[in-house]
């Protein structure tokens, strides 16, 4: 390529991109268009209650480890799958597990028995985890994914009866943590903001639901004190197998469903990294850091 050819390709890259965005700025926006009849929502969805109660339920008291990304939670899963009474899976993302109507009889049909878009789905999420806690042949279900926060208000209403374990990590060790499991795609500019939605919405499900505050600098520093008070909050027997969660087979760590990395693959409990210095939290963070008793 010549100097002249370099020159004539860039003059009219400029050109045609000017052009581009005046002709963006004038022409109209079209109108949006509707979803397809299998994405669309019943009119006057509901969120609410089991009509009957827990009875309407197949899976009884679940257990929900809400947490922030990259707070521990995965070493926690396993520490409570190595239970010869619980089964934490990997993280299922049930709650994307959506409805699809897709013709106007099903509409109307539904419409008619009585349920509204967010009933079935919560007939259909409670099927999926029930049968995943009937193939594991134990009677309490532990589920984990992280996001599970966001949507902390519709779980309860979906389960009256569920159970919720709180876990808590310095916010700057998440910041850090988010970032280095993958610092090209995870700047740090980025890791603040991200994670901060997690932990506010955390803080928000401690305030309003009740349940068990754990923290992960107390869990890998004293594991079996922290596992005894949560199998007491859980009413089941304390178990030495708890620590040893290598030695069973827990699924795949894999991206996208759980922690992945070295230290969760080492089968064993490994001392969390040194609280950072006051110096070092961004002012971003600084309240949560005081709710959780992390800054005075």
């Amino acid at each position: 390529m010549n100097w002249r050819y370099r020159a004539n390709a860039t003059l009219e890259g400029l050109t045609g991109y000017t052009l581009t965005r005046r002709l963006r700025k004038e022409a109209p926006k079209p109108a949006p268009k509707p979803p397809p009849p299998e994405l669309r929502r019943l009119p006057g969805d509901e969120v609410r209650p089991p009509v009957d109660g827990v009875h309407d339920r197949l899976l009884r008291e679940p257990v929900f480890l809400l947490s922030s990304v990259r707070s521990g939670s995965t070493l926690l899963r396993v520490m409570l799958d190595s239970h010869s009474r619980i089964h934490s899976p990997i993280e299922t993302h049930f709650r994307r597990v959506t409805v699809g109507l897709g013709t106007d009889p099903v509409r109307q049909a539904m419409d008619l028995l009585g349920h509204t878009h967010s009933d079935i789905e919560h007939i259909v999420w409670d099927r999926l985890l029930h049968r995943e806690l009937s193939r594991s042949g134990k009677p309490i279900l532990a589920e984990k994914t992280p996001s599970n926060v966001f949507a902390w208000r519709r779980i309860s209403t979906c389960w009256p009866d569920a159970r919720f374990v709180f876990l808590l990590r310095h916010p700057m060790s998440i910041v850090q943590s988010w970032h280095e499991a993958d610092p090209p795609k995870r700047p740090m500019e980025e890791a603040v903001p991200r994670t901060l939605s997690y932990m506010t919405y955390l803080q928000e499900a401690r305030t309003h639901l009740k349940g068990l505050t754990l923290r992960y600098e107390d869990l890998v520093a004293d594991p079996e004190a922290e596992l005894r008070r949560l199998c007491a909050f859980l009413d089941v027997a304390y178990e030495p197998a708890m620590l040893s969660y290598g030695d069973q087979d827990h699924g795949a760590f894999v991206k996208g469903i759980g922690d992945w990395r070295d230290k969760i693959r080492a089968g064993t409990v490994v001392a969390a990294r040194p609280l950072p210095e006051a110096g070092e939290i961004p002012d971003a963070l600084h309240q949560i850091c005081r709710q959780w008793g992390y800054l005075r």
